[in-house]
């Protein structure tokens, strides 16, 4: 568990709190939280994407266990590891799930600085109980220190098996907020603020958010963009530009450090922050001691399928390097006895949308692109075109490397 005199060098290392740790070192985000415990008026978890980027976005929810073992993988091919993040895809604090995995991860890896991002609604009765798992970092995300605004930007909270709404939701979140910020100081936790820049509902009242949260001894302040995100209250509202957001943290930065390397990461985000690696350890979900493929899928090259072809996720034919939701073009093959010859190239359509109906169109379009295939290779792939596939029949492999390899021999494990 990290000591008190370990937080300076932790802090050095951490990529979200430090600018320059973020070239050079690792975080891992472990979503073992699906619960939430309000409704903001621009979130939606429903749509889980691989080729998605944004919070509350994740492949797969992990067991505690899982995740333990998870980290494990990761830590073998990521020697430059050094955060363990628990961001969702819900309020990690609405979850039980994140104290076992939080007890387990510091027992097994007591040198990795364990970090949670939360809401903050039950942050001052977790405080003191995360303080003792080893955590040292904490990031609120607080909208709005006034609930007429807050009462914009919530639709909902709920809060001692009661559903609130309005200012009296907003209200009853930001006073918490505000306590747990002051207890997790008053422990000597680094504690970053996140504010979402929402323009005509909170962006000229940031600066008042900015001043009360330093006032308390929050660390540093991280404004975020706007993603309008299709089935929210928010889909249609405009995500504020560059400029805007960069002059209004110059503003910001009189009274409090400003972060201003984000990415606005996934759940399940690993890597460097600008090089998220996370489709590289899909499926970790019940294999207990190990990676297998995700329930519903067959990772298998049996070539004696109704459908005769084989389509291949390339940009060149030579190597397997797209995903599914993301490739330009699919290469079908007709393989037979080990050999693989080429019978077409299918464009995929260009598309603008990463969630909702849009994106389910998007997918629905490609099985149906590839409705002779009797199998896809990818690169990668998330639970929302796997089923597809999968109710349509069709076979997943996910791979890289050489095309004409993989179509004559498998995918190595």
């Amino acid at each position: 568990m990290m000591q008190e005199s370990d937080v300076k060098r932790a802090l050095s290392e951490h990529p979200c709190y430090c600018e320059s740790a973020h070239l050079e070192f690792a975080r891992m985000h472990i979503p073992v939280a699906p619960r939430c415990n309000i409704q903001c008026n621009y979130c939606n978890r429903k749509f889980d994407c691989c080729n998605e980027s944004r919070p509350g976005v994740t492949s797969e929810v992990l067991s505690a266990e899982d995740a333990l073992v998870k980290i494990g993988a990761v830590r073998a091919k990521i020697p430059q590891l050094r955060v363990i993040g628990i961001a969702g895809p819900g309020d990690p604090l609405a979850n039980n799930e994140t104290f076992r995995t939080l007890e387990l991860v510091s027992r097994e890896y007591p040198d990795l600085t364990l970090c949670v991002s939360t809401n903050g609604l039950a942050l001052p009765e977790s405080a003191d109980r995360l303080h003792g798992l080893g955590v040292r970092f904490i990031t609120v995300t607080m909208n709005a220190v006034d609930p007429e605004i807050g009462a914009q930007v919530y639709g909902s909270v709920r809060l001692d098996g009661e559903t609130l709404t309005g200012t009296d939701a907003a209200s009853a979140l930001i006073s918490r907020q505000l306590e747990g910020i002051g207890r997790c100081v008053s422990l000597d936790m680094v504690v970053k603020v996140n504010i979402v820049m929402i323009p005509g509902i909170n962006d000229r009242h940031i600066p008042d958010v900015v001043r009360k949260v330093r006032s308390l001894g929050a660390y540093i302040v991280n404004i975020l963009p706007l993603i309008p995100v299709e089935g929210t209250p928010f889909a249609d509202r405009r995500a504020p530009t560059p400029l805007e957001r960069r002059e209004l943290m110059d503003l910001c930065s009189i009274d409090a450090r400003m972060m201003r390397h984000c990415r606005q990461c996934r759940a399940d985000a690993i890597g460097l922050l600008g090089e998220d690696r996370s489709s590289e350890f899909v499926n970790f979900r019940g294999c207990g001691s190990g990676c297998g493929p995700k329930e519903g899928l067959n990772v298998t090259l049996d070539t004696g399928s109704e459908r005769p072809y084989t389509a291949v996720a390339t940009s060149d034919g030579t190597s397997v390097d797209s995903g599914f939701g993301n490739a330009r073009s699919f290469r079908v093959y007709a393989v037979r006895d080990g050999s693989a010859e080429l019978v077409a190239t299918r464009d995929v359509p260009p598309h603008g949308t990463v969630a909702g109906d849009g994106h389910r169109k998007h997918i629905e379009g490609i099985v149906e692109l590839l409705s002779d295939c009797g199998r896809v290779v990818v690169r990668e792939i998330g639970p929302l075109p796997g089923k597809v596939l999968a109710n349509m029949g069709i076979e997943v492999v996910v791979a890289e490397g050489d095309v004409s390899s993989i179509l004559k021999d498998g995918p190595r494990p």
